[in-house]
């Protein structure tokens, strides 16, 4: 909701990358909308059907992460009493929406990375590869390059999720927007 430039920049930014296959890294302040802007992709998509599955990488604990990510076998670990399919594997021809990305830890990254290169997934507890066919749409309100340099994000990783780059302006970035945006919330409208 806005009618500022730089919401009008990212409007037609959302339409031109949504009929693409490609990776989209959306950055952004905290609040500012960038699961909106995911949601947005993919009901522009050529196919708006299909699976949108979220994951918001800093609610999940991180023991938990791989798991959750790429699924596990029976027996993969304690509790694990039946297996499971992944984020990944749920999204399937569809799009995996990875909330905070700047949240996942380096080990989980190298893995990621790995899905991106080789479009297939390994169960935790299994040597099986499956592949898949996701898009993958990620987010983040951290400065990924300045975690680059302090080596808590992978260079490889973020060039292969930021393909396609957007960046949701602040509401600071857009003051002239707040009465629409308030009146939008109020009422409604």
């Amino acid at each position: 909701i806005g009618n500022c430039q730089p919401i009008q920049v990212l409007r037609s930014q959302i339409k031109m990358f949504a009929g693409t296959p490609y990776p989209v890294l959306i950055q952004g302040a905290s609040g500012s909308g960038k699961e909106l802007v995911a949601s947005a992709l993919q009901s522009l998509s050529s196919d708006p059907a299909a699976p949108f599955v979220v994951l918001n990488c800093a609610a999940i604990a991180v023991n938990l992460l791989e798991s959750t990510l790429f699924g596990h076998a029976k027996g993969a670990f304690t509790g694990a009493t039946i297996a499971q399919a992944g984020f990944f594997e749920k999204a399937e021809k569809g799009t995996l929406f990875l909330d905070e990305i700047g949240e996942v830890p380096l080990g989980t990254q190298v893995k990621l990375l790995r899905v991106l290169q080789e479009k297939e997934v390994v169960r935790l507890g299994e040597n099986n590869p499956r592949k898949v066919n996701v898009r993958i749409i990620a987010a983040t309100h951290r400065d990924l390059p300045a975690m680059i340099k302090n080596g808590e994000f992978r260079s490889d990783l973020y060039y292969r999720l930021r393909v396609l780059p957007l960046r949701v302006p602040s509401l600071r970035e857009r003051r002239e927007d707040i009465p629409l945006l308030a009146s939008t919330i109020l009422f409604g409208m």
